[in-house]
């Protein structure tokens, strides 16, 4: 799984060490939470194929140095559901699909591929949704700097309850700044 990950960032260099980044803080934070360590292991899964689907995603979308028209991004938001049609084949990975087929859904229903809406979001994808964007905003982009990480906790905090679940935006924030202790 590890390497299907850094296949992926090596053909996105835009997203080197993304994976490994948002598994470990996804992790960390589902730690803090009470999620079981037989869970745990499907989270981590999970978290690493997170992107999985992008395999699928032609080299001029997935390259493009700009911003993508609505066309691209109607090809982009594929992703997910490409990479559930990979992994769910594999019947050891079927329990750690949650993150890579729902982490671009949003609390208020307005998300992708399937619109769910606040609970309707598998736990794991709700604590790694805030995760990859997280990481996201912090990164440097070809068509944007990274931004700086109180800025980024602010538009967290900002769309908790619209793109996040609100509880769980209080445990990450925790967690970021190091205030979460957890025996897991």
């Amino acid at each position: 799984m590890e390497g299907w990950a850094k296949a992926l960032e090596l053909r996105d260099m835009e997203t080197e060490g993304h994976s490994r980044r948002v598994t470990d803080i996804t992790v960390r934070i589902a730690c803090a939470v009470g999620v079981s360590d037989e869970e745990l292991v499907h989270t981590r899964r999970g978290a690493l194929l997170h992107d999985i689907g992008k395999m699928g995603i032609p080299d001029r979308i997935l390259h493009k140095p700009g911003k993508l028209t609505p066309e691209e991004w109607d090809i982009m938001r594929q992703h997910p559901t490409l990479a559930y049609n990979l992994l769910n084949p594999i019947e050891y990975l079927q329990p750690a699909l949650d993150i890579p087929y729902c982490h671009h859904e949003k609390w208020d229903g307005s998300g992708y591929p399937r619109g769910l809406k606040g609970e309707e979001i598998p736990f794991s994808a709700r604590i790694f949704a805030i995760v990859d964007v997280w990481d996201a905003l912090l990164s440097d982009r070809p068509y944007r700097k990274g931004w700086a990480e109180e800025k980024v906790i602010a538009y967290i905090q900002e769309n908790a309850g619209s793109h996040f679940d609100p509880k769980l935006v209080k445990h990450f924030i925790k967690v970021i700044r190091g205030d979460h202790f957890s025996t897991n």
